[in-house]
């Protein structure tokens, strides 16, 4: 394990209590839940005589409805207080909730036991808000994705553990073994609370609106204050709606559709949460250990095409045989379904790993809980929206496979429509594959770019993917200075437009636009944001590094910002360039070659010159081309 490994925060007192925290109460759900769900699905005529459909879904619901009712007031409640005072009390009340669902286990009774679940989403919905609130306030900006990635790691193993031990308790234990492990494991997690750090509040001033819709709409108009981070939080909703439409149909799936035990629903569950887990820690390799939005486009199309392909891989069940786990594995086709379910919670860690990442990047820390609060707001609608639609559409007649097939499309729908909204999303996946498909990408410095507020990047021009790879290796999101030549090009001018470039013509060749686009970078860097500009105004013809151009000069005598050099290497062999004259001409000439981005440290804009910039770049580069 390497010293920068995210593991390493398992380690340190910041981190580790909150974790345990998290993991034993996202265990304790799940043993809970699921020894409901198999309750209901298996053995509901000795509780109730409500159909094992319908009670299933009233039990999803009831989860649920109190993220709609109370969210608002847990994200004011989590900026209002201590985070970690919050989290304490919460895992507190989860002991007196176990003791109710404890009592209604033995009673037989399926009205307290739904109410005891009713109260497990009311601490859910307390408990989040201070939980997703709390990591940017003691992780470093570099370490949000590998932090987040472990917090959805170990809840997802905990769902793995807790499902299992569910099964096991459904199927051999009895009603003393049950309660004596949701008690236990509840008190487990409230003592591991109590290490928790103290922190200062986000917000000591905030009054608490104690009505729940005034308060949930305060918590939407924080999160509305940027529009990736709420458009970032409709992905987030969409993931779980996608979810709960899956996860919520399992135990019919394999009673009915595979012919399945109660062993059946247990190795689903396992497969689908160790695919999360898999998936969540390779988010910090796969982004290089920053937010890297490029991944949310690749985990929407392993969902998609998993789902589809899980349609078309469901085999014949054996007539009147209820199948163990040992048994459903041997049957032909069956680790083609345990395969689709493993990789739909691969992709799906792709994609909500880096979005958890981003809503807490660009939250503001005034309002960041009740940002997380909206989005459980959200959260919980499209749940409830998925709840809906799935007892409709059963109840209308589709099968439970048709209606996985049905959730894939839909998903590839919704996944267009967002990044036809947020193009960055899309633009980012392109720069991902271009750096991890067709190049091998080094990166050097990129501390050096400001974490936040506005500077010139200033960088040599070797070829037409360069603001892609830039983009690639950049923490933040970049306007690039382009020739308006280039930026015309068919096909990349959609790629150019999505990523907001500014093009920029020659003074004497059109004046509107060499105006307008000072304009738009004076109001750019004047928001806080990182501009980039080719300080040589054209590709590279031979490879070196042009004379620099007085525009750049222009820019900083209005706007004075940092410049941070950087340089380019190795893109001067690709298939980018103009190495290779004619465009038939430029076919790979490697596999997969190596290029470099180096960055150096920033310059104060009284300080700089063209000369010295273009020294700065040119040592920067060195004698790579």
């Amino acid at each position: 394990m390497s010293q920068g490994s995210q593991f390493r925060l398992l380690r340190q007192r910041r981190f580790l209590p909150f974790f345990g925290a998290q993991a034993f109460g996202a265990f304790n759900d799940n043993v809970y839940k699921n020894v409901l769900v198999i309750v209901a699905t298996y053995h509901a005529t000795s509780y109730t005589r409500l159909e094992p459909e319908l009670l299933t879904n009233i039990a999803a619901g009831l989860f649920i409805l109190p993220y709609v009712l109370f969210s608002g007031i847990a994200g004011q409640l989590a900026d209002r207080l201590d985070k970690a005072l919050v989290m304490k009390v919460v895992k507190a009340a989860e002991i007196v909730i176990m003791t109710i669902a404890a009592l209604g286990l033995a009673a037989h009774s399926v009205e307290v036991l739904l109410s005891a679940l009713f109260l497990m989403g009311v601490h859910s919905t307390f408990f989040a808000p201070a939980k997703y609130g709390l990591l940017p306030e003691v992780l470093e900006e570099s370490e949000l994705v590998g932090g987040n990635a472990l917090v959805e790691m170990g809840t997802f193993l905990a769902i793995l553990l807790g499902t299992l031990a569910a099964g096991l308790l459904a199927e051999q234990g009895g009603t003393g073994m049950i309660a004596t492990a949701l008690i236990g494991v509840a008190a487990v997690g409230f003592a591991t609370s109590l290490a928790i750090p103290a922190l200062r509040p986000a917000a000591p001033d905030l009054r608490v609106d104690w009505r729940p819709w005034t308060s949930a709409w305060d918590n939407i108009r924080a999160a509305r204050e940027s529009r990736a981070v709420f458009l970032s939080i409709l992905g987030i909703s969409w993931f779980w709606f996608y979810g709960a439409l899956v996860l919520a149909q399992l135990p019919l799936f394999s009673k009915d559709v595979l012919g399945g035990s109660e062993q059946i629903v247990t190795q689903l569950l396992v497969v689908f949460s160790a695919g999360i887990g898999i998936g969540s820690l390779l988010c910090e390799r796969l982004s290089g250990r920053k937010v890297e939005i490029g991944l949310v486009p690749f985990g929407s199309i392993g969902l998609t095409a998993f789902a589809v392909d899980l349609y078309f891989a469901v085999p014949d069940a054996p007539p009147g045989v209820a199948l163990t786990a040992a048994q459903f594995v041997a049957v032909p086709g069956s680790w083609r379904v345990l395969l689709d379910l493993g990789l739909i919670g691969v992709f799906g860690g792709f994609f909500i790993v880096p979005l958890y990442a981003l809503v807490q990047q660009r939250s503001r820390r005034e309002v960041m809980s009740r940002v997380i609060g909206a989005n459980n707001i959200l959260n919980a609608v499209f749940m409830v929206a998925a709840a809906i639609l799935a007892a409709g559409a059963l109840q209308a007649g589709l099968s439970i496979v048709e209606l996985f097939l049905l959730t894939a499309l839909l998903n590839a729908l919704v996944a267009g429509y967002i990044y036809s909204l947020v193009p960055e999303f899309l633009l980012r996946f392109l720069a991902w594959l271009l750096v991890h498909f067709i190049y091998r990408m080094k990166t050097r410095g990129t501390e050096n770019i400001p974490a936040h507020g506005p500077a010139l990047l200033i960088c040599n021009h070797v070829g037409f993917a360069d603001a892609l790879v830039i983009s690639a290796g950049c923490p933040r999101p970049v306007r690039f200075i382009m020739e308006a030549s280039i930026f015309r090009i068919p096909l990349l001018s959609l790629i150019f437009r999505g990523m907001k470039a500014i093009p920029v013509a020659p003074q004497k060749e059109d004046p509107e636009v060499y105006e307008r686009a000072f304009q738009i970078v004076a109001s750019e860097l004047r928001d806080g944001q990182l501009v980039c500009i080719f300080p040589e105004g054209r590709l590279t013809p031979d490879g070196e590094i042009g004379e620099f151009r007085a525009g750049m000069m222009r820019i900083l005598k209005e706007t004075p910002v940092p410049v941070v050099p950087m340089a380019l290497t190795g893109l001067w062999d690709s298939m980018f360039s103009r190495k290779y004259g004619a465009v038939w001409k430029r076919w790979p000439r490697r596999f997969w070659p190596r290029i470099g981005l180096v960055v150096g440290a920033p310059i104060p804009p009284e300080r700089a010159d063209l000369q010295s910039l273009r020294k700065a770049v040119v040592e920067l580069r060195g004698a790579a081309r």
